[in-house]
Order: structure tokens, then C-alpha cells, then sequence
């Protein structure tokens, strides 16, 4: 594995994390000596997901590796927030949710004790309860991560688990999810608008399955740039869509309605070692795209300014977001 990484030239890479999680290996890897930094990125899925079974006995392991007794939101955040504070410290600069609907409902702190404490006793929550729920998670583990000067990643738009005999046989994450067409402009904007005029919104990159949304996202960061160069990021062609046309498509999206010089270039699922040769297809894909606008007149032939723009694409844009 380390001949691998040192292979491809992988500086960091970033894991997924539950925030129970202990983080141990990631302990005894900074001992080891490898050049790469593995990095823990937070992911509270867990949490999101105020609707799945299990979530009272989930609440019960946080609680216990917190340090922290939840007995109701305010707790959990309370919780949330020695998490967030340990993850700092052992090098995280990242968080990571997917949200397969975007959703945006206006809610009050009473509202928001009353759906905890409705979920932790086992009883059912409407559509819109698990609405508001998840809204206010998002706006306040996102002030968090903007404390910290976290990048925070949101993945949307998947359509899981679409064939219930197979999901019965085998489990989720199988192969039987697809791209879903739910709303994402409105509620997107929401969000970002709520944490932006708290002056809490952290560096975010904005990952779609569904390529359709390749322009509403590439506007929508528009609206919220600021403070950093490519603040707000439209996240690399992901899952179904990082294929030739599907990376070209979102790079000439970025192109035509936002300024691709700034783009942080394309992620890869580090768990799978052997998908590292990813990066080297998108930067094939990158630079031919950039020679053709050459060749078509649509861009000039300056070599300087080319290189800067592929180098900064390929390494320095993700190098400078991330700060690890």
C-alpha cells in the first residue's frame, strides 16, 4: 500500500469518519512514518439520518465517546462540538454528508427539541419533522466547521436502493442506486444563504450525481463567493458522471458561468487504491479540453497562462482549499 501511494505522488489523503468514531488508526498511522498524511474527514451520516433505526442506541456510543450525556439537541451539539474539536486535532480539515434530497425547512429550537425527543423514544416522525431536523443539523454542525476553517462537502442527489429484493439480499451499496431528479436549487440556496448571513459559511464544494444540475450549482456558487479565491467549489463529475463526457460536461459548465482557473480538480474514492490512475484520465480529459478551445480560437495560445491554469486545476487549487 505505501509503494503505491508514494507511486502516484498521493500527499494526503482523506478518510471517512464517523464522529464516534476513535480515530486510533489514525494515531498509530502519524507514528508510522508514512510520507502520505492520512487525514480524518468527518461524516455524520448517522446523525443525518434522524429517520433509521438505531439512531436512540447511536446517540448512546456518541454520548459515552463525547463525554457528554444527550438528553436532547442542545446536547447533541453540545457533543457534536467536543467531536468536532478532537477531529481538529488529529488533522481534519474536512467534513463530508450525503444528502440525497437537499432540504430546507424553516424551524424553531422548540421544534427541533420536540422531533429529538420523539426520534430518541422510538416514536415515528413525519417527512417534514426529519425536514427540519436535518436543516437545523446542517446549519449547526456548518457553523462549526466554519469555526474551524473546515472545507465542507456535500454529495446529493442519489437514488438508493431501488431494487428491494436485492437490497433484502444483499445489503445496501450494492450497485442498486441511481441518479434522482429531486429538487436542488431552492433548498441549496436555503442553506447556503442561512449559514452566509450568520457568517458562518465554510469553504463547500457541491457535488451532484444528477448532471442536469451541472449549471444550477455552477450558478449557485456565484452567489456566495467571498473571502477565499473558489470559495465555494462545483465539485468535480461524480459516481455515474466521471466519464469523459460527464467531467467535460461540468468543466464546460464552469467554464461558460463560472471561472474553471479556480476549480479543485477531481476527487477519487481513496478507499480503493487502485482508482488513483483517475486523476491521470481527468487531467488527459482537462488538458485536451483546453487544447481544443486553443485549436477553436476560443481561447489564446498563451503556453504560460495554459500551464498555470492545468497545474493549478491538477494540484495548487486543491493544495491552497484544503491547507493541510
Amino acid at each position: 500500500m505505501h509503494n503505491i501511494l508514494a507511486k502516484f505522488k498521493v500527499e494526503m489523503v482523506g478518510t471517512t469518519d464517523d464522529p464516534a468514531d476513535s480515530l486510533e488508526h489514525h494515531a498509530a498511522i502519524k507514528e508510522s512514518g508514512l510520507a502520505t498524511k492520512i487525514l480524518p474527514t468527518l461524516r455524520p451520516g448517522h446523525l443525518y439520518n434522524i429517520d433509521n433505526e438505531g439512531f436512540a442506541a447511536y446517540l448512546e456510543k456518541l454520548s459515552k465517546v463525547s463525554g457528554v450525556e444527550i438528553d436532547n439537541y442542545s446536547d447533541l451539539m453540545l457533543a457534536m462540538q467536543s467531536r468536532v474539536n478532537f477531529f481538529h486535532e488529529m488533522g481534519c480539515r474536512a467534513s463530508d454528508i450525503g444528502m440525497d434530497v437537499v432540504v430546507y425547512e424553516e424551524y424553531s429550537p422548540f421544534e427541533i427539541d420536540v422531533i429529538f425527543n420523539k426520534a430518541v423514544t422510538g416514536k415515528q416522525l413525519t417527512q417534514e419533522e426529519i425536514d427540519k431536523y436535518r436543516t437545523s443539523l446542517m446549519v449547526d454542525l456548518g457553523i462549526m466547521y466554519a469555526d474551524k476553517g473546515w472545507a465542507v462537502q456535500y454529495h446529493m442527489n442519489a437514488l438508493r436502493n431501488n431494487n428491494t429484493a436485492m437490497f433484502e439480499a444483499l445489503g445496501a451499496d450494492k450497485g442498486y442506486d441511481s441518479i434522482s431528479d429531486a429538487e436542488l436549487a431552492r433548498p441549496l440556496a436555503r442553506l447556503l444563504n442561512d449559514l452566509a448571513t450568520e457568517g458562518k459559511l465554510a469553504k463547500t464544494i457541491l457535488y451532484s450525481v444528477n448532471p442536469a444540475h451541472d449549471d444550477i450549482i455552477t450558478t449557485m456558487i456565484g452567489n456566495f463567493q467571498g473571502g477565499i479565491k473558489g470559495k465555494i467549489q462545483h465539485g468535480s463529475a461524480w459516481w455515474f458522471n466521471d466519464t469523459k463526457t460527464g467531467m467535460e460536461k461540468q468543466m464546460i459548465s464552469l467554464a461558460n458561468n463560472g471561472m474553471l482557473a479556480r476549480f479543485i480538480g477531481m476527487l477519487t474514492d481513496s478507499r480503493s487504491f487502485l482508482s488513483y490512475p483517475r486523476h491521470e484520465y481527468f487531467r488527459r480529459i482537462m488538458v485536451n479540453l483546453l487544447a481544443n478551445w486553443v485549436i477553436s480560437g476560443e481561447f489564446p495560445n498563451d503556453f504560460e497562462k495554459l500551464s498555470k491554469i492545468a497545474k493549478d486545476i491538477s494540484y495548487y487549487n486543491a493544495r491552497n482549499f484544503f491547507e493541510y
